[in-house]
Formats: structure tokens, C-alpha cells, sequence
């Protein structure tokens, strides 16, 4: 770095009477005016959202908050149980676990929707579009992310939820048929269920809004983060990691003692 040369953020600054984020006065035009998840679009797109954006936005982040005793969660419970007096870094051990099986999912399934649409013309049909990306992702031996889901069959509930208010809101468009013609394709190829899950239609919705696909995930690590901090209040107030542990070394030991000649 040169003498002339300067660190410069466009996201906020600070004089000794005014905080600005993202051109907004933070005590006047935000504080009492802006929610949580119209905070994180602000960071995310740089704008507030329009109304019909905010009520979408808001759904997709209330989603990810919560999925009960998932390996984030209960590596956040363990990492509580060794570091007490550090939440940042329970909250930080779950957060690590948000990849391509929970929650980053919907990244990769992002991805595939943009790049397909990526100098598609208007009329392109969806249905051939989807045959084709089964078609490709089957051949070269890669899972469909967004599809299919251990619990939630034959439906997954929050899907229909969330493709309901995306079609109240005008937030149906292409991403959301070709999320869909890829389910469809999905179960036809493979002879079986494979519907579109929540991850899926953030993906298909958040494209919708233009979020670019490399952020998608964002949406569920600022979201899973609240939800980590509900599973650290409940683990100090009943703790459970230190009984999983237990159960884990006994389990151990007898599998070891049984295998030993």
C-alpha cells in the first residue's frame, strides 16, 4: 500500500454526532423504524427493502431460525459445556456446521437456478431446462440440492408456505418453476418423491429477489445465529451436553468391549 492509498467501506461511518449506515442516519432513519431482517437486506442489498421485499425477505429468514436438535445446535451445546464463559464461540462452533448437507444447500441450489437462467431467453421452456440439469448432475455422480427431504414427506409444509406468499407477493416467477420442474424431473428420473424443500425454495425465492447466489447462504447464518443463542439459553437453564457426552463415551466403550477378542 502506498502513502496515498486508503481502506475505504461505503457500508458506514462515524462523525462525534451522527452514525451512518448505508447513507441512513442510524439514531434517526433506522433505530424504532427499521426491523431486524430489513437491517440484514440493507447489509445484504445496500437499500432497503419495498414492502412486498421485506414481508418475503422476512419469511425466508424466519425459516432458517430454528430446526431443533440439528449437529449446529448440538455442537454449539457442546462447545457451551467446554467454554462457558464464551457464547461467541458456541454460537461461532455451530455456525461452522452450516455447509453443503444443513442449510448451505440452498447456496448450491442458488447457483443452479442462476447459472441456468444465465442468457436464457423469455421463453425458454423450464421443463427442458430441469431435464437437463437432472440429467447432467445425475451423469457426472452430484447430488440435487433443494429436493427431497428425511422427515418432511410427501410435502415439505414450509415449502407451501413459502411459495404461497412468494405467489401473494409477485414473487413466483422462473426460479421458482424451474426449482420446481427440477423436483418433478428429480422424481421422474429417479423413480421416487423428491419435492422441492425449504432449502430449495429459499434458493428459487431468494433468486427471485435478486439476491446473487454467493450471499444465499448469508441468509441462514445470520438466521441460525439467533436461533444458536435460543439453544445456549435453554442449554444453561437445562443442561443436556454434558449427558449426551456420557452417553456417547458409554456407547463407545461397549462397542470397544465387544470387539475385543
Amino acid at each position: 500500500m502506498t502513502a496515498k492509498q486508503r481502506f475505504r467501506s461505503d457500508i458506514a461511518w462515524s462523525t462525534e454526532t451522527n452514525i451512518t449506515v448505508h447513507g441512513l442516519d442510524l439514531c434517526s432513519e433506522i433505530l424504532g423504524k427499521v426491523s431486524l431482517s430489513d437491517m440484514a437486506y440493507l447489509q445484504i442489498m445496500g437499500r432497503l427493502p419495498t414492502p412486498p421485499e421485506s414481508r418475503m425477505f422476512e419469511a425466508l429468514a424466519l425459516t432458517l431460525v430454528e430446526h431443533g436438535l440439528t449437529p449446529s445446535a448440538i455442537v454449539a451445546r457442546m462447545t457451551l459445556a467446554g467454554a462457558p464463559e464464551a457464547m461467541q464461540g458456541a454460537v461461532a462452533a455451530g455456525l461452522n456446521g452450516l455447509g453443503s448437507v444443513f442449510v448451505g444447500s440452498m447456496e448450491t441450489a442458488a447457483k443452479i437456478l442462476q447459472e441456468a437462467m444465465l442468457n436464457q431467453h423469455e421463453d425458454t421452456n423450464v421443463e427442458t431446462m430441469a431435464k437437463t440439469i437432472v440429467q447432467e448432475r445425475l451423469a457426472t455422480k452430484q447430488s440435487i440440492p433443494g429436493i427431497g427431504h428425511h422427515m418432511h414427506k410427501p410435502i415439505d409444509p414450509r415449502t407451501v408456505r413459502l411459495f404461497e406468499i412468494a405467489t401473494e407477493l409477485g414473487f413466483n416467477g422462473r426460479y421458482v418453476s424451474l426449482m420446481v420442474a427440477i423436483g418433478n424431473q428429480a422424481s421422474e428420473q429417479l423413480s421416487k418423491s423428491l419435492p422441492v424443500n425449504a432449502t430449495g425454495a429459499i434458493a428459487a425465492i431468494a433468486s427471485e429477489l435478486q439476491i446473487p447466489w454467493h450471499i444465499v447462504r448469508g441468509i441462514g447464518v445470520f438466521s441460525r445465529a439467533i436461533g444458536l443463542v435460543g439453544h445456549i439459553v435453554e442449554e444453561t437453564r437445562n443442561p443436556m451436553a454434558r449427558q449426551m457426552k456420557k452417553m456417547i463415551e458409554t456407547e463407545a466403550l461397549a462397542h470397544f468391549q465387544t470387539d475385543q477378542p
